[in-house]
C-alpha cells in the first residue's frame, strides 16, 4: 500500500499495474474519468467493484448499488476514502 500510494508523485501508473489499480490511482489523483474510462466496459467483478466505488464517491448511489450488486458486494456505510484504501488493499494483495 506505501508504494502504491507513493506512486501517486508520479505523473503517470506503473504499467504494470493491473487495469482495477490504475483506474484506482487515476481516482486518486483526482481524474475520476479516466478511472472510469479504464473499468466501464469490463465486466468482471473486481470491476464491478471499482465500478461501483467510483458511482458512489460520483454521488450516483442507484448506478453504484447496481454495480455493487454486480460485483455480489454491498454498499458500505463507511467512507469513500476507507472504501478505496479496502480497494487498494485488496488489489495489492490479489497480484
Amino acid at each position: 500500500m506505501k508504494s502504491f500510494k507513493e506512486s501517486l508523485s508520479q505523473p503517470t501508473p506503473d504499467p504494470q499495474l493491473s487495469i482495477v489499480l490504475k483506474s484506482l490511482w487515476y481516482d486518486a489523483k483526482g481524474d475520476w474519468d479516466q478511472a472510469h474510462v479504464l473499468i466501464d466496459q469490463l465486466g468482471d467483478r473486481d470491476s464491478a467493484w471499482v465500478h461501483a466505488y467510483l458511482h458512489r464517491k460520483e454521488g450516483d448511489i442507484w448506478n453504484a448499488d447496481y454495480w455493487y450488486a454486480r460485483a455480489k458486494k454491498t454498499r458500505p456505510t463507511y467512507s469513500l476514502e476507507e472504501e478505496w484504501a479496502n480497494l487498494v488493499s485488496y488489489f495489492i494483495e490479489k497480484v
